[in-house]
Formats: structure tokens, sequence, C-alpha cells
């Protein structure tokens, strides 16, 4: 079953469930409220009798003051004690054929049921004492209330028929407007299915409820799904065009052997060299791959308390050893000490230094300090610096400021995204300033988890 249908089941069932219980209490309270009438209305008519025969001092006129006072189909009686009809007139021998007289002492009303010659009818009846061997009885038909008893039981059922109808109507409406956007959901969804493509739902109306949100929540998990996919697009792409370069080259010298073979042994060098040097390229790019893969699903980081001074102490000292670069550090205190997973941090070190080296022949220098929320590294160096509007790309896949010189240095335009998603997963930041012709400082803000370090680590 369609939830819409359900909606409309349920709606107009819990309708026609109050509407039921309202002209219940609509019935029952018309039906009281009614008869509380007639009977004040015939109290009010006994004591005018009551008074008619006080002021009657002959006893043989008393039936003809009764018949004064006696209304359409109704009966008036004076009781004695033992239930004796003293006096009786009445125009409607029926009713005073199945409603025994009864003697009272204090005043009643109560109302009766009887078979009648249309079916059964309402009889009110009240008793009043006259003194202390008589009462007086009236009784009447209550044809006036079973007329309107039936009008309103015909109104309300009417109106309980139009309500469900209109209820049936109004729910089915009700459900469309609450379904809509679940159906605009799964239409759009059927779409992805069949094309592959994700596209977002047009919301027209802005209702601020929770469909809206629901709907809003797929648009921007749609979004979402849309720039991931133009990633991997681009990263395929700008993967394929860096992979292209090497592997054509590799491939011409490979001709170039194949044409020629190793007779001219100068030539047979330079392409087993250039060879080397491509295919040694593919291989860092296919590990910078790999790493980028590997950031990419990281959830949970290896953290531990490592101290930044000893750390940059050690990193410096081998690259100082491997690439003979001065390379001068400065520090404000040991030991600065964060949480943090130590290789990654590294990784990021070694990026900024390995970019510092590439582009500027000068010294270059290491600064390390701290606030009160963060440990704070710097690099700075003296190179070719980067052009203002340019600063805004460099932690793009790929990208690269001078394409001819990273080619000469082996860079692959992957090093600074890299390190931005390392410091991303430990909630830091990285900041570049540079001036063209001048150099380029970049800094890593580490924030601190435990601030107090501990003296005892090297």
């Amino acid at each position: 079953m369609k939830i819409t249908t359900k909606i409309n089941l349920l709606t107009t069932a819990w309708m026609l469930i109050i509407l039921i219980l309202i002209n219940f209490a609509v019935f029952f309270l018309f039906m009281k409220t009614t008869v509380n009438m007639e009977v004040n209305m015939l109290s009010q008519k006994a004591e005018e009798v009551l008074e008619g025969l006080d002021k009657n001092q002959e006893p043989s006129d008393t039936e003809g003051i009764l018949k004064e006072y006696l209304a359409e189909h109704s009966y008036i009686r004076v009781m004695q004690q033992k239930d004796q009809i003293l006096y009786e007139v009445t125009n409607d021998h029926l009713l005073s054929k199945k409603i025994k007289g009864k003697y009272t002492t204090n005043k009643q009303s109560q109302t009766r049921l009887i078979s009648a010659e249309k079916g059964e009818e309402q009889v009110l009846v009240v008793r009043m004492p006259i003194n202390k061997s008589t009462s007086l009885e009236i009784g009447e038909r209550l044809q006036g209330l079973e007329a309107r008893k039936e009008i309103l039981r015909v109104i309300l059922i009417s109106c309980t028929v139009i309500a469900a109808l209109l209820s049936l109507l109004g729910g089915r409406w009700l459900a469309n407007i609450i379904m809509r956007p679940i159906s605009n959901m799964i239409h759009t969804m059927e779409e992805i299915e069949k094309s592959g493509i994700p596209k977002t739902i047009t919301i027209q109306n802005n209702t601020k409820d929770e469909l809206q949100m629901m709907a809003s929540t797929f648009n921007r998990m749609i979004g979402k799904l849309q720039i991931n996919m133009e990633k991997q697009n681009q990263f395929v792409s700008d993967a394929s065009h860096e992979l292209k370069t090497p592997l054509t080259v590799i491939k011409s010298y490979a001709n170039l052997l194949r044409r020629h073979g190793i007779e001219n042994e100068q030539l047979a060098n330079e392409a087993i060299t250039a060879i080397h040097a491509e295919a040694t390229r593919i291989q860092k790019m296919t590990e910078t791959f790999l790493d980028l893969a590997d950031l990419e699903n990281e959830t949970v980081l290896e953290l531990d308390q490592i101290n930044l001074v000893a750390l940059c102490q050690s990193t410096l000292k081998q690259l100082k050893d491997v690439y003979h670069r001065e390379i001068t550090f400065y520090y404000e205190e040991n030991p600065i000490t964060i949480w943090a997973d130590e290789l990654k941090i590294k990784q990021v070190i070694i990026i900024l230094l390995d970019n510092a080296m590439k582009y500027s022949n000068d010294k270059i220098q290491v600064f390390l300090e701290k606030n009160k929320q963060h440990a704070i590294f710097r690099v700075k160096d003296t190179g070719i610096g980067i052009p203002r509007d340019e600063i805004q790309h460099i932690f793009e896949r790929f990208y690269r400021i001078d394409k001819a010189r990273s080619r000469e240095t082996g860079g692959t335009g992957l090093g600074l995204n890299i390190a931005k998603s390392i410091m991303k997963l430990h909630k830091g930041e990285i900041k570049v300033t540079s001036k063209e012709g001048e150099g380029t400082e970049v800094s890593l803000l580490f924030p601190f988890i435990v601030e107090k370090a501990n003296p005892n680590v090297d």
C-alpha cells in the first residue's frame, strides 16, 4: 500500500472517530438540554394547576379546572395514597392507559418510552404533592422532541458523511503535498540510477519544514557527490596528463634504441639515462598517488606525544647530509610538545623543506615557536617567490607555477595538497605568504591538545 493511501485512510479514519464522538456528545447534550426545558415547562404548568386548585373552593369543579390546563396528547391526575386515582382528565386515552398513576410526597419528573401508534415515543411525567393525602401528576407526549431528535440525527449523519468525503479529498490533497518532495526525490534517484549523473531536486516553495530540510540535505549530498566526482575526474585527467609525458619519453627512447641498437654508445647511454630518470619519476608519482589515496581514506591517526624540536633537528640533519644545503634552525624553547602522528608530521616538514630547496639556491631558515593555542613551524626561503594571484591555487592537485622548472626539479604539484590534507587531519592550519622575486614563508599551526610537555622527552 502506498504511503499516500495510508495517510489518506488514516486521516479519514481519525476524522470519523472524532466526528462520531462529537456527534454522540452533541446528541446527548441536545437531548438532555431539551428534556430539561420540557421538564421546566411542565413543572411550571403543574404549579399553575396547583394554584388553580387552591383558588377553587368547590370539589365538584376540580375536573373542569384540570381540563383548562390540559394540553394536546396529555393527561392530568389527582392521586391519593395507595396510588388511587381521585380525579383524571385526558385527551389521549392510550397515553393514560400506558402510564400508571403514582402518589408522591415530593416533586418528581421522569421520561418514559411507550409503544404508540407510529412506534415508540417519549413521554414526560411530572409529579408534585398537593397536600399530605393527595398529589398531582401530569403526563405529555414529547412529540416535538421526537421530531427534533430525528432532524438532529439526520443532520449529524449527513454532516458525518460529508465530512468523511471532504476528509478523503483533503487527505489525498495533504498526502500529495507531503509526498511531493519524496516523490521528486524518488524520481531524481531513479534518473540518477538510469543515467549515472547526479542531479539535485528542484525546491519550489520555501516551506522551512522537515520535508524541505530533507530535500535540502539530499541536494547538499548530491552537491558533495558532484564535487567529489569532479575531483575524481580531474584527478584522473591530471594523473593521465602527468604520466603521459614520461611514458612518451620512455617510448621515444625505447624506439630509438630499437632502431639504432646499442652501437652508438653515447646515444644508448643518453637513452638509458632518460628512461631511468622518467621511470624514477613515474615511481615517485605513483608513490605520491598512493599517499593521496591513503590520506583520503584516513580516519584514525596514530597520535603520540612528540617533541617538535627533536623531530625538526633529526629531519633537518638528514636533509642537510643528503642535499648539502645550508638550513638554519631557530627555536624558542625545548621541548615544544604536541599530540600528533609523527610520521605524517615529518612528511609535511620534508615537503615544505623540499619545496624550499627546489625553488631557492640560498640558505633556508626554519623557525619553531609557540603561543597559547598553537605550536608554529615556519620555513622561510629567499627564492623565486610566488605571484600574488597564484597563491590561492598552490594547494590544488598538480598545480605548478613554473611547469618547466618543476619538470626539471621533479615536482608533481601534489606536495602542498598532501601537506594541507595532513594538517587538516590534525585540526591544524597551513598558511603561505610570498613575494615574487624575494622568497616564500610557509607556516604550520599545530593546536595544543596537551599543553604541558614532558621534560624528559628528548
